[in-house]
């Protein structure tokens, strides 16, 4: 099945040059239309609710309104370690101290995606667990001065130097770590508008 043979028109409402990257690799033409929001949540979700709630706030508010056969993507992914959340760091300083929370651990990453025509939204998360061996302090370092990753959940790209020297195992979707969980989606817009 080819996704433009269902919608006349996609749109990816991601600032993220992952995501388009990602979505590009199922092979449907779509634009990008960056949408601002505010990126709050009530404090009592957890783990993949927090994506959920993000990826649908996001989707609301998109105040371009959708005419028949056309389909919005939104997506939000989270890093969760130790039952709580970790953003994407605002400086140096937080991006080394992300990675030395996660270096020896195991943490999940949510992605959230919410699906949107004129008629429905679907929303839904999935959920891939990263394992990471020990990092010394000067690769976090080296890492974080070369590849700057301020605009990354947990402060690292898992297809990045960091993820090919630091990662010993992934359990669930590869392409969800990097922002978008390819196959997943697929489905649930074969299942949900077919």
């Amino acid at each position: 099945m080819h996704l433009n043979s269902l919608f006349s028109r996609i749109i990816l409402a991601s600032g993220s040059p992952r995501r388009k990257e990602l979505l590009r690799m199922l092979e449907c033409e779509f634009e990008v239309l960056k949408s601002d929001c505010d990126e709050s949540y009530p404090v009592e979700l957890k783990a993949g609710e927090i994506a959920e709630y993000l990826a649908n706030k996001k989707s609301l508010s998109f105040n371009v309104p959708l005419k028949a056969k056309e389909l919005l993507i939104t997506a939000d992914t989270i890093v969760w370690l130790h039952e709580k959340m970790l953003g994407k760091p605002q400086n140096t300083e937080e991006a080394v101290e992300m990675i030395k929370k996660l270096s020896g651990n195991v943490h999940s990453v949510f992605t959230g995606v919410a699906l949107r025509t004129m008629e429905k939204l679907h929303v839904f998360y999935e959920e891939t667990r990263v394992y990471f061996n020990p990092i010394d302090e000067a690769d976090i370092i080296h890492y974080v001065e070369k590849y700057r990753p301020f605009d990354k959940a947990g402060a690292y790209g898992v297809q990045e130097w960091i993820g090919a020297v630091g990662i010993r195992k992934i359990d669930g979707c590869y392409y969800n770590v990097m922002g978008l969980p390819t196959a997943r989606l697929y489905e649930e817009i074969k299942k949900n508008f077919t």
